[in-house]
């Protein structure tokens, strides 16, 4: 692992703050690390990071505050949320602010650097031959991760919902299993908490893309299969 990758670490409590940086450290990355949302949010918005881990839980600003601010200002940096709350609500949340993934304490150091390396590396496979698309009278810049609506505003989109996104018009024409977005978006193998985590993520872009769920024109469900993208597509 390059030393250049930086993650920083936001998380109040001490002993599990050094676990996470001697982790980190050990396995090659650069770490900054803080013990309040305060100081955390303002590395995040001010350090050249490569992804933010955030404690939810934390003096001044919460990690879903953070995350919030981070989504406004860098949409797409990669972010992973460590609570230790586990309840559905808190998961959903989480991913519905736009969380690239979501661990729930406790976990192994091993679990969390094999999450970290697998967001690292969608960023890093991030396909890059689409850069511009029409979808039904709204405009997408993948390069600027923002939507064009129709009536004129203009939305950004988290890079995980870009990465969804891109990879449904590169495989336009057909219908995507969930199982092979799980594999080729998320880098994961399946499981109900990562299968509902993208269709939380299609709810999402659709609201951005102003996609009515009743009746989609750009994101279709395909009934007992996954998701394809609809017929109005301009690359």
């Amino acid at each position: 692992m390059s030393a250049t990758k930086t993650v920083l670490v936001v998380e109040d409590d001490a002993a599990i703050r050094r676990g996470l940086v001697d982790a980190l450290q050990f396995a090659g990355y650069t770490v900054i690390a803080c013990a309040d949302g305060r100081d955390g949010l303002d590395t995040a918005l001010a350090a050249q990071l490569d992804l933010a881990i955030l404690d939810v839980v934390l003096p001044h600003k919460d990690g879903f505050q953070i995350l919030h601010e981070i989504r406004l200002a860098r949409p797409g940096l990669p972010v992973i949320l460590v609570t230790a709350r586990g309840a559905e609500a808190d998961r959903v949340h989480g991913l519905q602010t736009g969380a690239d993934d979501y661990v729930v304490k406790p976990f192994s150091s091993r679990e969390l650097l094999a999450r970290v390396a697998a967001v690292l590396r969608r960023s890093a496979e991030r396909p890059s031959d689409v850069g511009r698309i029409a979808l039904a009278g709204r405009e997408v810049d993948f390069d600027r991760r923002e939507i064009r609506r129709a009536d004129g505003s203009c939305v950004q989109m988290s890079e995980r919902e870009a990465d969804l996104l891109r990879y449904l018009v590169q495989n336009r024409g057909r219908a995507i299993a969930r199982s092979e977005l799980l594999q080729r978006v998320w880098g994961l193998t399946g499981g109900d908490t990562t299968t509902r985590a993208i269709d939380m993520h299609v709810v999402n872009l659709r609201d951005k893309l102003a996609d009515p769920p009743q009746a989609p024109e750009v994101l279709l469900t395909v009934r007992g299969k996954g998701y394809m993208l609809g017929d109005e597509v301009r690359a």
